[in-house]
């Protein structure tokens, strides 16, 4: 059997082990986030907002047809081909870089050696001196529900949903529990109020059954309401699963190596340094316990981990104070705690909230409803009032929080956001004016801009 041997070894083509190896997978290279997360995701949520835009266009004097068709084929067309032109960008940067690329699923032999088998059948070993395990995760099918392996797709749900109904498809979200758990509960529920007023359907407290195909060709789906015990039955062209997702570890033989994880989660235990069990084998990503799952972590963590294992930084991943952004139709951005964490951690008592609503200028000419647009700064109450969390519910909520994270980073007060000029007229500007907080009980209504 060949043996090659290297100084890194990474395990994992996604955002994490590109990023580490550039300092296999059953998709092209880039992983969840280029083939079937983040990059085609926010596409098609464009394609979604652009036929709000249209239906704006008359309002501003634009004589446009209405109502105008979408082509499903063209758009999927369209997103298809700038993700292969990713896979091959990435191809590209690997042996601009010399970096060798292997097609194929490792398992480990023993703490310094993986093998594999080619597409020819013939199996290599690969040994390093240093091992990163990149995998990522996989998501969740919930094999106790009947039909659900067999006739289900996988995807994000609020976030598929948003899009789909934005192109004037039929969307249908089923809640067992609450939405969004991760993130404040307030914000989520204004985002399903936007979903909801704006044509998806909402069943909450409700539990899939089972998912049975029709001779037609559709799904008929039997559910029932926690609430009441009830059954109902519902007919669907598709069912999409959104229960969570699973590290991509079956296949690796960790035992082999000696690498432990979590019984619970069955993600790789790791310390501060990303080491794992192993001390010269490291997990980054969504592989590796206590990690945020988004694509900006894991490149980060990624590009850290190889400087400092060939000696140009000592610098470790900071996983506090991280941004994100829910892409439904009404973007909902995040940094920081939320009210309910930012409670548990200081008390009531010690936690202040201001928050105001808001119109954008660009939803008072077609007089969009703005009932949701809502804003919420979560601070400690004692001066100098530090910034916990900040929380964004509007257009362009990825770019406003990009900008408050670097104030969040930094250790931001309330009084220096507050005394920030903002930039008139945008939605960005109405984070330096909240003057109201919870606590007063004034109404935090405000005007457009």
């Amino acid at each position: 059997m060949e043996r090659q041997c290297y100084d890194l070894l990474v395990i994992g083509g996604g955002s994490g082990g590109l990023a580490c190896a550039k300092e296999g997978t059953r998709w092209g290279l880039g992983g969840t986030c280029v083939n079937v997360g983040c990059i085609p995701k926010k596409l098609m949520h464009q394609a979604a907002l652009l036929g709000g835009v249209i239906r704006d266009a008359p309002h501003y004097g634009w004589e446009v047809a209405q109502p105008a068709l979408h082509s499903w084929r063209k758009m999927a067309e369209a997103v298809q081909n700038h993700v292969k032109s990713l896979n091959w960008g990435h191809r590209v940067q690997l042996q601009d870089r010399k970096v060798k690329y292997f097609n194929f699923k490792a398992s480990f032999v023993n703490k310094h050696t993986v093998c594999g088998v080619l597409k020819g059948g013939k199996e290599i070993l690969l040994s390093a001196e240093h091992i990163v395990i990149a995998t990522g995760g996989r998501p969740r099918y919930p094999a106790h529900i009947e039909g659900a392996v067999e006739y289900g797709i996988t995807n994000v749900a609020l976030e598929c949903a948003g899009f789909l109904t934005g192109l004037g498809l039929d969307a249908t979200i089923m809640i067992r529990s609450i939405p969004l758990r991760a993130f404040d509960q307030q914000m989520a529920s204004l985002v399903i109020e936007h979903m909801a007023v704006h044509g998806t359907r909402i069943l909450k407290g409700c539990m899939p059954l089972r998912v049975e195909k029709l001779p037609d060709g559709q799904l008929q789906v039997t559910w029932v309401d926690l609430a009441s015990d009830r059954k109902d039955m519902g007919t669907f062209d598709t069912v999409l699963w959104a229960t969570g997702r699973v590290p991509e570890i079956g296949s690796l033989n960790l035992e082999k190596a000696g690498v432990h994880t979590n019984p619970h989660t069955q993600k790789i235990l790791v310390d501060a340094q990303d080491a794992t069990s192993v001390p010269h084998i490291y997990a980054i990503g969504d592989v590796a316990e206590g990690r945020p799952e988004l694509t900006p972590t894991a490149v980060m963590a990624g590009r850290l981990l190889a400087q400092r294992l060939c000696g140009r930084s000592s610098d470790l991943m900071d996983y506090d104070n991280v941004p994100t952004t829910v892409f439904t139709p009404l973007e909902y951005g995040c940094v920081g705690l939320s009210e309910e964490a930012a409670v548990a951690r200081h008390g009531e008592e010690g936690v202040e909230v201001y928050h105001a609503y808001y119109k954008p200028l660009e939803f008072t000419v077609p007089e969009r409803d703005a009932s949701q647009c809502y804003i919420k700064m979560v601070c400690l109450r004692e001066p100098p009032q530090l910034v916990l969390g900040l929380h964004f519910l509007g257009p362009n909520a990825g770019e406003v929080t990009q900008g408050f994270a670097l104030a969040l980073k930094c250790g931001a007060s309330y009084e220096q956001v507050m005394r920030t000029v903002g930039i008139h007229p945008t939605c960005a500007e109405e984070v330096a004016k909240l003057r109201i907080s919870k606590r007063s009980g004034l109404d935090p209504t405000v005007t457009g801009c």
